[in-house]
């Protein structure tokens, strides 16, 4: 299948997901800047990659506005973050990320990617900061609480290529 893998990435977990998932299905890959160049709409498959802030999929917007013109398209999006693939967040997060009625024909998967702080754009090291502080802060705080401030307090790496497997098999069905 004719296959294009548009991506944004911030700190490269993204990117990394996107070179893997068209790495092992032959398909063409293009940062989203670069993307905006060509006509999707030649592809018969279109994967959307981007990472998640604050309760929100970066760029997602370019992908949604887009869905219309790719009506009869495979479409695919992932979103890479930092929690682990258990984490009971991930299904509502995707729930409330994909409720538009437009995402409803998109297959939507979550990749789990980690932090890097070093390249994170200042602003978002700052939120991070911030967030963090607050998370301190909280005098009663959960267990899930205790270790997200263990988690995001650095720099880590928790992706994987299997997670693209679930990718790979919907882009073969």
């Amino acid at each position: 299948m004719n296959t294009i893998v548009i991506y944004n990435s911030q700190t490269g977990f993204t990117k990394r997901y996107a070179q893997w998932i068209a790495e092992a299905s032959g398909a063409d890959c293009l940062e989203l800047s670069a993307a905006k160049k060509v006509n999707p709409a030649e592809y018969e498959a279109i994967i959307f990659g981007s990472w998640a802030c604050a309760g929100n999929i970066s760029k997602i917007s370019w992908f949604k506005i887009n869905i219309d013109k790719w009506a009869d398209k495979k479409l695919i999006a992932f979103c890479v973050g930092g929690s682990p693939i258990d984490s009971p967040d991930i299904e509502l997060f995707l729930k409330q990320s994909f409720s538009d009625p437009k995402l409803k024909k998109v297959n939507m998967f979550y990749c789990p990617g980690g932090f890097n702080y070093e390249k994170m754009s200042a602003p978002s090291k700052l939120m991070m900061k911030m967030f963090i502080k607050m998370l301190k802060a909280k005098k009663e705080k959960s267990e899930a609480e205790q270790e997200m401030i263990k988690m995001i307090s650095s720099s880590y790496d928790i992706s994987d290529k299997k997670y693209i497997e679930p990718i790979l098999q919907c882009l073969k069905e």
